[in-house]
């Protein structure tokens, strides 16, 4: 059948708004407040930009591991540190942020994280492309361990505190890496994060590491300080 120039004029407009439908926000969460959600089995704390109904691109995605005294099911103990803490007090994250909880004696696994990502992506309005990890001491641990076991899960990383295994960094060679560390840190040594930054720089990788004198173990506090940190995530795009 053929159409003339009156009916596609006619029909142009509601194809066009068929194609740019606002995708919808899911039940229980809301656009500009961080609200606690279950997934897969995981609870979490998630943040939607404030626009977030409001535009048809897709969002950048922050996941935040805490660290081991975060750990129970009081989900409250996971905003004492990071970015939950920060928009809990007024922080407008242009982003979507996830905060997951780990079980009492769990270390994170990053088949459960790939998992969770994967629920996340299919519920949510998330850029594939633009999805990094950041986390502190165990949750640092967590997001250098994750990015080794699925490096096309990450566009970034920032680990603080925490460090991988150098033998198996290369895997995540194509995942940038921006690290924190205290200088006087008793709790996780700095020798190893620096061993695993030279490693990935060696694999033909990319990472930093900023060293903070005269600091131990609550590297944390600057670091989420750190007025470039957030960009430097959000910059970041998988290739």
């Amino acid at each position: 059948m053929t159409m003339n120039r009156r009916q596609l004029l006619l029909t142009t407009p509601a194809l066009l708004s068929a194609c740019t439908a606002l995708p919808p926000t899911p039940a229980g969460l809301a656009a500009g407040e961080q609200r606690a959600w279950e997934l897969e089995g995981q609870r979490f704390w998630i943040w939607l930009p404030r626009e977030y109904s409001q535009r048809t691109e897709a969002w950048p995605l922050v996941v935040f591991l805490h660290g081991s005294g975060e750990r129970g099911t009081d989900l409250e103990k996971v905003k004492v540190h990071g970015p939950p803490k920060l928009v809990a007090v007024g922080a407008d994250y242009p982003c979507i942020v996830v905060s997951p909880q780990l079980e009492d004696n769990l270390r994170w696994d990053p088949e459960r994280l790939h998992k969770l990502l994967g629920a996340l992506k299919a519920r949510l309005n998330i850029d594939p492309q633009r999805c990094v990890g950041t986390g502190l001491s165990l949750g640092g641990f967590g997001v250098w361990h994750w990015a080794t076991a699925f490096p096309r899960d990450l566009a970034a990383i920032a680990p603080v505190c925490g460090f991988g295994d150098p033998a198996k960094v290369s895997a995540m060679r194509s995942v940038p890496v921006r690290g924190y560390h205290g200088e006087q840190d008793q709790v996780v040594p700095l020798a190893p994060h620096i061993a695993c930054v030279e490693a990935l720089r060696a694999a033909g990788g990319t990472a930093s590491l900023t060293i903070y004198p005269g600091v131990g173990h609550d590297s944390w506090t600057p670091a989420y300080q750190d007025p470039g940190l957030l960009p430097w995530l959000l910059a970041q795009r998988q290739t």
